[in-house]
This record gives structure tokens, sequence and C-alpha cells, in this order.
């Protein structure tokens, strides 16, 4: 009996499958995106609106406080940006300051900087809007071939955020010219980059990281409260954030 059991329903998911089967093809594809403003909250469920009130009220309270100021917009676009700059020195600063370590050159990908940082009062809602990955700072050792390989990944990319290098590529992604600290790379010596884990395991299209000779993870080093604890110094030295496109890759 319940082989036949197991027979219908076979044979009915058989059926079914090729009864549901379609000729259709997809012809055209469209897409964007769609602005969520207030018009979906014409009717609001009421029940909802108190549940999220009380997680609203307790998230602003934690994420309202003015941490420092920012001098002006800063955003983060290919090849080189103001805001990626920031970040960029920003790993390379607190990477050498938690490990003890000269740090030559540090890179932080576009894709993981996830909003911008808009002129005047910076709160620690702005800084987890831009870093909302719990990423942490990596320092990684290689040599100068392998580093040169990383550089024609980020040429190839159209651009990274990097610090302590610079680079000229051409409009079609090729590395032209790359020097760290105004120097020309040397394939056989060896250079400290200091990054985020992420792209330390070779994300992003930049797999030349998976080819370090070691990696150190330092205690403590998220890149968010790298960015926190750097803003909060600029505020306590009477400083505003500010940052700048300086020609660090330049596009030829």
């Amino acid at each position: 009996m319940i082989k036949n059991y197991m027979k219908v329903g076979l044979l009915a998911g058989m059926l079914s499958l090729y009864a549901c089967s379609s000729s259709y093809t997809v012809t055209e594809i469209e897409g964007g995106r769609v602005a969520m403003t207030s018009v979906y909250d014409k009717d609001p469920d009421a029940g909802a609106v108190a549940l999220l009130k009380t997680y609203q009220l307790r998230k602003d309270s934690i994420m309202s406080p003015v941490i420092g100021h920012s001098a002006a917009n800063l955003v983060s676009y290919r090849p080189e940006s103001p805001l990626s700059n920031l970040l960029a020195d920003v790993i390379k600063q607190s990477t050498a300051k938690l490990t003890g370590e000269k740090v030559d050159v540090a890179v932080m990908n576009m894709g993981g900087i996830r909003s911008a940082l808009s002129e005047g009062e910076i709160t620690y809602g702005d800084v987890f809007e831009i870093t909302p990955f719990e990423n942490a700072l990596c320092l990684l050792t290689m040599d100068g071939a392998t580093l040169l390989r990383l550089f024609e990944q980020i040429a190839a990319l159209h651009g990274e955020g990097l610090s302590g290098a610079r680079l000229v590529i051409s409009k079609d992604g090729k590395l032209l010219e790359a020097t760290v600290a105004g120097k020309a790379i040397d394939p056989q010596a060896v250079y400290r980059i200091a990054t985020i884990d992420y792209l330390a395991e070779g994300n992003d299209k930049m797999t030349a990281f998976r080819n370090a000779k070691s990696k150190t993870f330092p205690t403590n080093g998220l890149l968010r409260d790298a960015l926190l604890n750097y803003v909060k110094e600029c505020e306590q030295k009477g400083v505003f954030v500010q940052a700048k496109v300086e020609g660090r890759i330049v596009v030829k």
C-alpha cells in the first residue's frame, strides 16, 4: 500500500513538473532604485510603530552624540577620493600604533565605504554608517613583486583607497607606475601593508593579498573603532576632520 502511494506521488510530481513547464523566455529586465519616502507611511501600523519607537529611542541615545566635526563633505569615488584617502590614512596610522610596526602602505576598498561624511557635526551614527561591518585591521608582509601585483589589481579596478603609495594608471586599468614613499618598488624588498581582514583574504579581486608572507591581527583593531578614535582625537585637538584628493592615484 505504501509503495502504491509512493508511485502515485511520484507520478503526480512528474505530471506537475511537465504541466508547469513553460516555453516563456525573459526578453527584457529593468532595474532601478525606489526611493523610500513618506508615501509608504500613509497608513502606518500603530502596533509596529509603538514597538519600533522603543528601539528608535534607544538607538538615538547611542548614535546621536556628537564626537567631532568635518571641515567639508567627504565622499568616496574612483580612482581617488577624500573619504577613501581618509580611511586609508586611518588604517595606516592605527595599525602602526597598535602593532608598534612601521607600515609602508595601507589599502581600503571603495566597496567597504558605505556612506559619506557630511560637513559639520560628526556623530557615532555617522561613523557606523560609513563603516557598518565588523572589519578588523590586519598587517601583512609581502615582497615587492607581490606588492606590484597588488597594485596591478588595484589599477584594474580603477582605484581603491590608498595611503603611503602613488600609482599612475591608464584609462583601461593598466599600471603604468608605482612608488612607495616616493621610491620605486624593489621586487626583492619586504613591505608592510595594512588593510582590513576582508581584503587580507583576497576578496574584491585583490587576490595578491593571499600571497603575503605573514598576517598579524592587532588586538582591539576594528576599523570602526580606529575611525571613531581618530575623530575623537581631532576634536580633542580642536581641529576638524579633513581630507582631500592628493594625486595618490593618477589616470593618464
